[in-house]
């Protein structure tokens, strides 16, 4: 059940007893240095180990290819949780969620690296501990997809310890390990130097098996097999410090990960996590189960800092949506985890996900959108440039091509007998009823967070620069009529004719968010909106330019190509930088009839190679693709 009631900060949070004693012992002149109290009269220390992009990977999970004795002992010594689920696919917008205990696209921070404000009401979670008398430590990643409070923390750095604090003070501490994040495959190690053997290597049935894709699995497994070792030096220096007994051990992955079609993507691939916590014997009665036990609970990225918060006796203010899952404040199990899919680096797309104990929905709402956008970063992996070299030439089967193909609208999978996720069940007479309930279950989860995903986000950039409002604010104003919105939206991306004559008279709404999803809806049904022409071309001058490049995409694919080719030159030249993302994002698809605007593409790409803003990165690789068209005229 989701909180959405707000309190005062003052209202919301309770200190532990541990610093009411303390404030007791100085009024009374005694030093708080004093011998350390024993686990009984404390609140726990708790250790939070990290580890970036993976899956299981892992041998308590059952991967026998896996390495990973450190973590597997860690199993033996604590809960192994196997229903753990990030909140999105990718690292920035998954650290938000935890960093907050809320949805990002409640927020408006579901985009990869985006930087919007957050209301003055929602605080990272350890400035609840550090009230509490709690010493805070993260060693070293941030990366919470907004504006930073780095007071939460008393040290935030690559020497940042546990071991600084004050005598007989709790800690909270985060240890986070990038040795398997995606990066790790990006630089080649020959066959003969790796650990496991590429030939060998389990691949998932949606890969081709070529070199490329052995060798990175195989390398990758590798990285884990490194973590793991990390890992085991963490809880050997804890042990080492007299601490083990007092402290609740967390391991968890940020994401899935990592090889292709498993980060960034709403799959099981991109959203299973391992999670493991191992509680000190003093602790035990704090447990879900045993040591050595399995939880199959239903657990989310946003009921982290609730529960950490329920550990440490901290009351949870009201606006965290998570739930508690261990500790005196924990709820009854939820029936679903909620994840999303917004802006992945220079792609726009937008999906949402609801998954209970053996089903996963899927609701694409650019299903026009293939999967397999080019994305600068994760085509510096070689197995994902052999994968689609293997698409190109026509040597991969149906499973397999999938990825480099447009998406159905809606997608559901039985997670227990189809792990990979590769055999959807959406359009399955047998499985219509359990399509229904969780697709209502998505379109309530959308309305009760108040989901700003239906936002443009060059009006986004727009609604935040030009006031001091938040996205949370806009979204929770009469501005933004989201039942509206969602019916529009939901009938565009169903590829049904039916609702032409719906989504021509949606063409003239007086919200530009409800014309915008018409327009889109006018380009996924493509020749079918023919009716539209008339209502798209008056758009090409829509007051939103966001509004005008969904115009002149669906314009393009109904034949008037020259004009919308001249709307989304113009569209380039916008201040808005999301704007011009947008409109590469088009031109890219429409191959040899993009070279007239190749010029003012390459006039956004600046001198100094450094830049990695997403217009930039867009621009270069479509500036690449059309100047080599032109040459090979």
């Amino acid at each position: 059940m989701l909180r959405l009631t707000f309190q005062p900060f003052a209202d919301t949070v309770n200190r532990s007893s541990f610093t009411v004693l303390a404030i007791a012992l100085l009024f009374l002149g005694i030093s708080c240095s004093s011998p350390e109290p024993t686990t009984t009269e404390r609140p726990p220390n708790i250790l939070w180990i990290t580890s970036e992009d993976n899956s299981p990977f892992i041998g308590a999970y059952g991967d026998t290819f896996a390495t990973t004795p450190n973590i597997d002992r860690l199993a033996t010594e604590g809960v192994r949780y196997t229903q753990a689920f990030s909140a999105a696919p990718v690292c920035a917008p998954s650290r938000n969620a935890l960093i907050t205990g809320m949805y990002p696209n409640s927020l408006g921070t579901q985009h990869m690296r985006s930087t919007y404000a957050i209301p003055d009401f929602v605080r990272f979670y350890p400035a609840y501990l550090k009230e509490a008398g709690y010493y805070c430590t993260n060693n070293v990643k941030k990366d919470y997809n907004t504006t930073d409070q780095p007071e939460v923390w008393d040290e935030s750095s690559r020497e940042a310890t546990y071991q600084n604090r004050s005598p007989g003070q709790p800690f909270f501490a985060i240890f986070n390990f990038t040795t398997s994040h995606e990066s790790s495959v990006h630089s080649f190690i020959p066959n003969d130097s790796l650990l496991h053997d590429p030939k060998t290597v389990p691949i998932p049935p949606y890969h081709p098996r070529t070199p490329e894709m052995e060798h990175d699995w195989a390398q990758y497994y590798d990285r884990v097999q490194q973590m793991d070792a990390k890992v085991g030096e963490v809880l050997q220096a804890l042990e080492e410090s007299g601490l083990a007994d007092s402290t609740i051990v967390f391991y968890y992955s940020d994401h899935g990960g990592v090889i292709g079609r498993s980060k960034r993507f709403i799959y099981e691939s991109g959203l299973h996590i391992p999670l493991i916590i191992r509680f000190p014997k003093a602790y035990q009665h704090l447990a879900s189960g045993e040591p050595g036990s399995i939880s199959d609970r239903l657990v989310s990225f946003v009921d982290f800092a609730p529960t950490l918060l329920s550990l440490v006796g901290v009351t949870v203010p009201d606006y965290m949506q998570g739930n508690a899952f261990l500790g005196e404040q924990s709820t009854e199990p939820q029936p679903y985890v909620y994840n999303f899919r917004g802006r992945m680096d220079e792609r726009f797309d937008m999906v949402r996900s609801v998954r209970d104990k053996q089903f996963r929905y899927v609701r694409n709402y650019m299903p026009h959108k293939i999967y397999a956008q080019y994305i600068e970063y994760l085509w510096r992996a070689p197995s994902m440039r052999s994968w689609e070299e293997a698409y190109l030439a026509g040597q991969l089967n149906e499973v397999q091509s999938a990825f480099f193909e447009e998406k159905p609208a809606e997608e559901l999978y039985d997670v227990v007998a189809d792990p990979h996720n590769i055999n959807n069940l959406a359009d399955d007479p047998e499985h219509q009823e359990k399509l229904t309930e969780l697709k209502n279950a998505n379109r309530q989860w959308l309305l009760d967070v108040r989901d700003v995903g239906f936002l443009p986000e060059a009006m986004m950039l727009n609604i935040t620069e030009d006031s001091s409002t938040t996205l949370y604010e806009f979204t929770h104003s009469d501005a933004y009529p989201l039942e509206d919105i969602i019916a529009v939206a939901e009938m565009a991306t169903q590829r049904d004719p039916q609702y032409v004559s719906d989504l021509i008279s949606q063409l003239e709404s007086e919200n530009p968010i409800i014309r915008y999803w018409a327009a889109t809806g006018c380009r996924i049904l493509a020749q079918h909106a023919t009716d539209a022409q008339p209502q798209l071309q008056k758009l090409l001058e829509d007051s939103e330019v966001s509004v005008q490049i969904a115009a002149a995409e669906a314009l393009y694919h109904l034949g008037e190509k020259q004009a919308a080719v001249n709307a989304l030159g113009n569209a380039l030249a916008d201040d808005n930088m999301m704007a011009r993302v947008q409109a590469l994002n088009v031109l890219e698809t429409i191959d040899e009839d993009a070279l007239p605007s190749l010029k003012t593409v390459q006039q956004l790409i600046p001198q100094d190679e450094s830049s990695r803003d997403y217009d930039v990165r867009a621009a270069q690789r479509l500036a690449e693709k059309l100047a080599e068209m032109r040459n090979t005229r």
